[in-house]
């Protein structure tokens, strides 16, 4: 009994739930390869961007600096906060950053933030799916598969080991499906989850530390 025989022998019922659980599993992995490169390349981008603005004494050449990391998350956030900024000291270079234009920044870095995380948590969702629910469809497929398998034994009218074991393993084979592509998109997705958990602590401290610059640089 190999492998392949097993799903070909089994019941209709069985390899359609097969199906479902190799969408899953081949899916998840195509979200594990894209989310694996997109947020290697927000830290690693984040990483040289946050150089360049600790070492830059002029904004405006960290803006232009800026435009160059579209995927860090940093980036974008000073971008959001650098255009907010600007606006607030043209309309009245006189007066100083007041606590409602630095209210304004604050708002906009936060807008920023959030559109960030939710591309940073794009697909995550599907991750957690895959994870909690193709265990109970190989489940699934597992119980039908062994009532196929006593409908069948009762019909030759032997319990035998031979005649037991066959419909059995194709049976179960739903469940060792199931497992497969539940465990990589569990581990996939915790790990994902820390590292953006993580980014986001890293954005929630850079924006404080750029409106502490902008108060030091512009403030009454």
């Amino acid at each position: 009994m190999n492998l392949i025989n097993l799903v070909y022998e089994a019941s209709t019922i069985v390899q359609g739930i097969l199906i479902v659980l190799i969408f899953f599993s081949v899916f998840s992995w195509a979200i594990i390869f894209f989310k694996q490169k997109t947020l290697k390349a927000a830290t690693v981008q984040s990483r040289k961007f946050l150089n360049v603005f600790r070492k830059s004494q002029n904004l405006s050449d960290v803006n232009e600096a800026a435009k160059k990391y579209q995927s860090s998350p940093l980036a974008k956030l000073f971008l959001a906060g650098f255009k907010e900024l600007s606006h607030a000291t043209k309309s009245n270079p006189t007066s100083g950053l007041t606590q409602s234009k630095i209210d304004n920044i604050n708002r906009s870095l936060v807008k920023a933030s959030n559109s960030e995380i939710s591309r940073l948590e794009k697909m995550m969702s599907f991750l957690a799916t895959t994870g909690s629910v193709t265990p109970f469809i190989g489940l699934l497929g597992t119980v039908l598969g062994i009532m196929d398998a006593f409908v069948k034994i009762g019909i030759v009218r032997s319990a035998s080991l031979s005649t037991v074991s066959g419909p059995i393993a194709e049976a179960l084979i739903a469940t060792a499906a199931g497992l497969f592509a539940a465990i990589p998109a569990v581990i996939a997705y915790n790990f994902f989850l820390h590292r953006i958990k993580d980014m986001i602590s890293d954005m929630e401290e850079f924006s404080l530390e750029f409106l502490n610059i902008a108060e030091r640089l512009y403030g009454l």
